[in-house]
């Protein structure tokens, strides 16, 4: 049976629309109004964040507020270390997708020799990079950091000197890198990217499973050929954004996108996944009440994740 802890990350400075911090509180609601326990069963830890950086003037505009990205991931990072390394499983309820890979950091920070699998489940690629950003937003960001990926073949942008150092001391914290290989990235209903993310999905020929491809195989089958494509990963993290959901669901997220996956195929996955002893963090990111009606994104997030942890609790 898995120690599990609860790492509330309430940061939203790396989205470009505002509410995701709400996100983390949304789910505890959610858990309330269906009367249950779940939260207080699990130690929990709330990484402080740089939230009042959105009251600031942007310093660097292909990398929004990159100074407090910067922090949050050395927090996280650590905290994710410490959670390992003291025999817990971390689970991560983050407010936008870039801490996600302060999350990566923190597993190979805490375990140096691994070789780890990402499952990315996500409408969006996340492999810009400073060169390449649209919009600056460094939740477009956490795969490229961990690919240790600048893309500057695909680049449109110069960066200033100093955001060019924070972004290469991203790439490196841990003094690791890259943490993943590009090889070892698998993308779940993926559906929403630029040229310069699909420049590097071809480069690496990274594997996406498409909504369809679930919808016609079914959970059993794409957990089992995930397994499969991993069976030289020594560890796997789950990743889950709440925008790979269909749009037509909930608009309780920042970038909602049709044509994703329906409530149930999310948590046949994911609960499909936690069985695999390989899985060692699991986190779910970017649900946004101030866009939402009745709390649903979160109430939909609370089952998945109240399904997938007592998986994890039984294996």
């Amino acid at each position: 049976m898995k120690n599990i802890k609860i790492i509330e990350v309430p940061s939203e400075i790396g989205a470009g629309t505002r509410g995701a911090s709400l996100g983390v509180e949304a789910i505890k609601i959610a858990a309330l109004d269906f009367m249950s326990n779940f939260f207080i069963h699990f130690p929990c830890e709330k990484i402080p964040v740089e939230n009042k950086l959105l009251y600031e003037p942007i310093e660097s505009p292909y990398a929004k507020r990159i100074k407090g990205v910067v922090s949050m991931y050395e927090k996280v990072s650590k905290s994710i270390h410490d959670t390992i390394k003291s025999n817990f499983f971390p689970v991560v309820l983050s407010g936008d997708h870039s801490i996600a890979g302060a999350t990566i950091a923190g597993i190979k920070m805490a375990k140096p020799n691994s070789k780890l699998g990402v499952i990315w489940i996500d409408a969006h690629a996340d492999l810009h990079t400073p060169y390449t950003t649209p919009s600056g937003n460094m939740h477009g960001m956490p795969l490229s950091a961990s690919i240790n990926e600048d893309n500057k073949e695909c680049g449109v942008h110069e960066l200033d000197n100093d955001t060019a150092k924070q972004w290469n001391y991203l790439k490196n914290l841990g003094k690791i890198s890259p943490k993943v290989l590009p090889e070892d990235v698998v993308f779940i209903s993926l559906r929403d990217f630029e040229k310069e993310e699909k420049h590097l999905i071809d480069k690496y020929s990274m594997k996406v499973i498409t909504t369809k491809e679930v919808r016609n195989k079914g959970a059993e089958n794409i957990v089992r050929s995930i397994t499969r494509y991993f069976s030289d990963c020594t560890d796997i993290y789950v990743s889950f954004d709440v925008d790979s959901l269909d749009s037509t669901l909930t608009k309780g997220t920042g970038t909602p996108v049709s044509n994703g996956l329906r409530e149930r195929e999310a948590e046949d996955i994911i609960s499909k996944l936690m069985q695999n002893r390989k899985v060692c963090c699991f986190e779910i990111t970017e649900v946004n009440p101030t866009l939402d009606k009745e709390n649903l994104m979160a109430e939909i997030a609370f089952n998945i994740l109240q399904r997938s942890v007592n998986v994890l609790m039984m294996s």
